[in-house]
């Protein structure tokens, strides 16, 4: 493999934008090649070549004229501009502005992703923003990759579903003290003071345990199949391990279900540890920290010849079924995942507009509510 390989298409492009540039020795006004000619040339999309370009002209290279082509900057005359026009060309401190804001989560696997970045999509909409989405498929290092990327294409600032480790991502770190805007979602890095915003994720799991505990429940499983102990597990947990106290019951550490690998198809479910938990009965109630894995548990019941809720009972953080919410039949800890998306940017909007004490951090928590459906009843008689 090639060193030019390794280098990402749009960068490319940049580099050869910037070579043509100098070589030609072009003039603020001078036409650089068109998009047809550098997707010919590097026989990639539309949109790299689109995301090459925006970012040139973040860096006030070249000037993009819709319907007309890309020209070599020349200094921008405010005053030649009507007022909305320098509002929309002027970002944070007089820079040009893309409009651009990036959004990166882990995945959109599930329903409080979807959720969270409609919220996310509504709020940028309704301030004549627009998105950029990208992956971090729960690594750090493709987060960090991720973070370089967006800011290189132009972001203006970024929402973040962070990756959560005992090692923090440095490009978090230095975005924090360099003061570039980013608000992070669903949860924080301890000990790094930044905006951020979540559900009460303590209230959440007191919650489910209370409604269980007024059914009946004295045996309740808590179950996690994240990969990483992350900050909101942890939080869960211990709102789980508060509610069972405060009920004067003994904690079972048999009864926090979390080292696990996630079930990746149902036809092996029967080898999955889960399932043989499930079975055996060991428990006559479950909470589930994610809309996926209670599907997976509801199943897994079914399979194991277990009735829910006659059987058994699964409490579910999120709506996992079903966006059209009248449909879905799992009693769940609602976290309000579009709010939280468009509250997040909002925060972001007003940090890039300088509203506010620049060093001040908002830490926004959302009051879940827990929505009684049909996977919850009376324990079980023996």
């Amino acid at each position: 493999m090639s060193t030019n390989d390794r280098i990402p298409l749009y960068q490319q492009i940049q580099d050869y934008i910037r070579h043509v540039i100098t070589q030609e020795n072009m003039k603020p006004g001078d036409r650089i090649p068109t998009e047809k000619e550098l997707m010919d040339q590097f026989q990639v999309s539309k949109i790299t070549v689109a995301n090459a370009l925006t970012g040139l002209a973040n860096e006030k290279l070249i000037a993009r004229v819709p319907g007309k082509g890309s020209f070599v900057a020349e200094e921008v005359d405010s005053a030649s501009m009507t007022s909305t026009q320098a509002n929309t060309m002027k970002g944070r401190e007089g820079t040009l502005s893309t409009g651009m804001i990036g959004i990166i989560v882990p995945s959109i696997h599930d329903y409080f992703a979807i959720r969270l970045v409609e919220g996310i999509e509504q709020a940028l909409r309704d301030e004549g923003y627009r998105s950029m989405i990208m992956f971090t498929h729960g690594k750090v290092d493709k987060e960090k990759d991720v973070i370089k990327e967006m800011k290189a294409l132009g972001a203006e600032g970024l929402l973040i579903f962070p990756v959560d480790e005992e090692n923090y991502n440095e490009e978090i770190l230095g975005m924090k003290l360099s003061g570039f805007p980013f608000v992070l979602m669903d949860r924080y890095l301890p000990g790094v003071e930044t905006h951020y915003i979540a559900a009460d994720g303590r209230r959440g799991t007191r919650l489910a345990v209370e409604h269980l505990w007024e059914l009946g429940h004295r045996d309740i499983a808590i179950c996690s199949d994240s990969p990483l102990q992350t900050v909101t597990v942890q939080e869960r947990i211990e709102g789980y391990i508060e509610a069972l106290k405060g009920k004067g019951a003994l904690i079972n550490p048999a009864h926090m279900i979390t080292d696990f690998q996630p079930l990746t198809e149902l036809k092996e479910a029967e080898a999955h540890p889960l399932y043989r938990y499930i079975q055996n009965r060991m428990v006559t109630a479950y909470v589930s920290l994610n809309g996926r894995l209670g599907v997976q548990i509801y199943q897994m019941a079914k399979q194991a010849g277990l009735r829910v809720p006659e059987d058994v009972s699964i409490v579910s953080f999120d709506d996992p079924t079903s966006i059209v919410e009248e449909f879905s039949i799992f009693t769940h800890v609602k976290q309000f995942e579009r709010d939280m998306g468009y509250r997040a940017a909002a925060k972001l909007l007003e940090v890039l507009r300088g509203h506010g004490e620049a060093k001040s951090y908002s830490k926004m928590l959302i009051e879940p509510e827990l929505v009684v459906r049909q996977t919850t009843g009376t324990v079980p008689q023996a």
